[in-house]
């Protein structure tokens, strides 16, 4: 199973959906994964699922306010389906 890291600027319109469907009411601290990175820092994530992949997505002050915009409007998001691989970092079990 792969394992990806996503920042909030690669955010595609599948792992909104993901998101919003896991978490309607947004998460809370029980949600929140915290592991260090390849440098040493401590990342906060949240985690969706696929059957091929894990998706940690980190947090930050607009993840929440964009899935809330999204669960409003998702017609007004673009479809960005195409994730910069260069820019996530990944690992396979």
């Amino acid at each position: 199973m792969n394992r990806v890291i996503v920042e909030y600027a690669k955010l595609t319109t599948d792992i909104l959906d993901m998101l919003v469907e896991k978490y309607p009411d947004g998460y809370d601290y029980s949600d929140v994964i915290s592991f260090k990175n390849s440098k040493g820092e401590t990342v906060k994530a949240i985690e969706v699922r696929t059957e091929e992949t894990i998706y940690l997505v980190k947090i930050s002050d607009r993840l929440e306010q964009t899935m809330e915009d999204y669960a409003e409007d998702e017609d007004s998001f673009d479809d960005t389906d195409d994730i910069d691989l260069e820019d996530i970092e990944e690992d396979e079990d």
